[in-house]
């Protein structure tokens, strides 16, 4: 943009910024340059987090200004913040204002972006809408710039790329609500703020448009509004800050293709304490277990248990937490059983043996059969759920050529504070090959199979609810 008007260049030794008092007795707008980043990073970056943002759960696309919930209140701790992540393209978007404060830290694109501000009251704008245009300001921010941005509530903004026919976006920005609540009177965005329903967009005022048309007038001749540009390599209007701004802006667009088109995916993985898996003698007395095989010859018992404290698990029922245990068991099994299940599979397809991805001992739950489900979706022998609903437990379990093997699987709450897992397998050969293969396989089933396969299951259920947004894999393993 360029300008007939006097500029006043400042050297500043620490971090350029502006400060905007307001009339209205609330917080001044505060802009703070921070740092430059590479040469067309920040459109690379702005590209990249757009494409990560729209696969989000709470992806709005509103306003010119796409935005995703990344974290709500939590009213029940008294914490009425939320963070949002949010872009602004290359055409920028309408002045809006929102009745909370706002804090918010970005990085340009590539371009750069201006920032404008007025803090006109909304009453008697469409009276006077000049009153609008004469307490503008804007403020420039150079290409591939980290900064931050604070003002009060009530604040009109409109964002956009410095130059208004660039290819690049302005910024992306990740922004805290510190009070959600603050200023809204409607009681129906305080109730969609408290279930976090509540958006950027759902937020949001936007000045009336025969006041954005006047302003639209006024920012075409760029001696009419006051202007205030930041930098750090140059100062503005120079011919190195010209010759800055053409580079980034013709290397971001080709990094910033190259961001839009690479693959978005993600990654969460959890590290857990070690949680105390420890052999028992023989499955609980109450164990859907003692009725397998009655009567028969049992070659090969175990059993295994972990405890834990009920806080730790949310104090959730013994029928929830089984539930999540099984799903466990499928959804993350310990990359070292699986690497043995794949090593076993391939010996024994030959032989036409059973095979399965998952360990031996819980592997009918990636069957097919429907006819027995516990919680709806996971395939049992049998199921119990105490009438004090403390105690609950599946009996898991499949019949091959060589053997016929039993697992059950229990949820124990001992008291008010503790809550038991138990994982118990029974095996009964049926021919000499059966008897050879149990014997070649005891050892590793009792050292590693079994209890890795619990602590790997339990850990994965002490894990959040929500690692990560939508589209994120999670991997979770607990290996011994």
């Amino acid at each position: 943009m360029s300008s007939t008007s006097p500029i006043l260049n400042r050297a500043v030794s620490s971090f350029p910024s502006v400060c905007i008092p307001s009339t209205r007795g609330v917080s001044p707008v505060e802009v703070t340059l921070i740092g430059q980043i590479g040469h067309g990073a920040g459109t690379q970056l702005v590209r990249e987090v757009s494409a990560r943002q729209s696969t989000h759960g709470s992806f709005v696309n509103a306003l010119d200004e796409p935005s995703a919930k990344i974290g709500g209140v939590h009213s029940e701790a008294g914490d009425r913040s939320s963070l949002y992540s949010f872009v602004v393209g290359n055409l920028g978007h309408p002045f809006h204002r929102h009745a909370g404060n706002r804090v918010f830290t970005a990085i340009s694109g590539s371009g750069g972006a201006q920032l404008r501000f007025s803090d006109a009251a909304l009453e008697g704008l469409e009276q006077s809408p000049q009153a609008f245009v004469d307490s503008m300001q804007l403020v420039d921010i150079p290409p591939d710039c980290l900064f931050t941005v604070r003002f009060g509530s009530g604040t009109w903004h409109q964002f956009a790329p410095l130059d208004q026919v660039s290819r690049n976006p302005a910024f992306l920005a990740l922004s805290c609500h510190t009070d959600e609540l603050a200023g809204l009177q409607q009681e129906s965005q305080r109730a969609d703020v408290l279930a976090n329903r509540a958006s950027i967009a759902s937020l949001t005022e936007v000045l009336p448009e025969s006041v954005q048309a006047l302003v639209d007038v006024a920012l075409r001749d760029p001696d009419r509004v006051r202007r205030t540009a930041l930098s750090l390599e140059a100062p503005a209007d120079s011919w190195r800050s010209w010759l800055c701004l053409t580079v980034r802006g013709v290397i971001g667009r080709w990094r910033g293709a190259w961001g839009a088109w690479k693959n978005q995916s993600g990654f969460a993985s959890l590290s857990m304490p070690e949680l105390r898996v420890e052999p028992i003698r023989t499955a609980p007395a109450e164990s859907l277990l003692h009725s397998a095989f009655a009567g028969q010859r049992i070659d090969h018992d175990d059993s295994f248990r972990c405890v834990l404290r009920d806080n730790q698990l949310r104090g959730r029922s013994a029928s929830e937490l089984l539930d999540a245990l099984l799903q466990a068991f499928v959804d993350h099994p310990p990359s070292g059983v699986s690497g043995l299940m794949m090593l076993r599979n391939a010996l024994v397809r030959p032989l036409r043996l059973r095979r399965s991805h998952l360990g031996c001992p819980i592997s009918s739950l990636a069957s097919s059969e429907r006819g027995t489900l516990f919680a709806c979706r996971h395939p049992v022998l049998a199921q119990a759920v105490s009438e004090e609903g403390d105690l609950a437990q599946v009996l898991l379990g499949a019949d091959d050529r060589h053997l016929r093997f039993r697992t059950c699987v229990a949820v124990r709450k001992i008291g008010p504070e503790r809550v038991e897992f138990v994982l118990s397998s029974r095996v009964h050969c049926l021919n000499a090959f059966g008897c050879f293969y149990m014997a070649a396989i005891d050892r590793v089933h009792r050292r590693y199979v079994s209890p890795t396969l619990l602590r790997s299951a339990v850990a994965a259920v002490l894990t959040p609810a929500v690692i990560a947004g939508t589209g994120v894999t999670t991997s979770l393993a607990a290996e011994a």
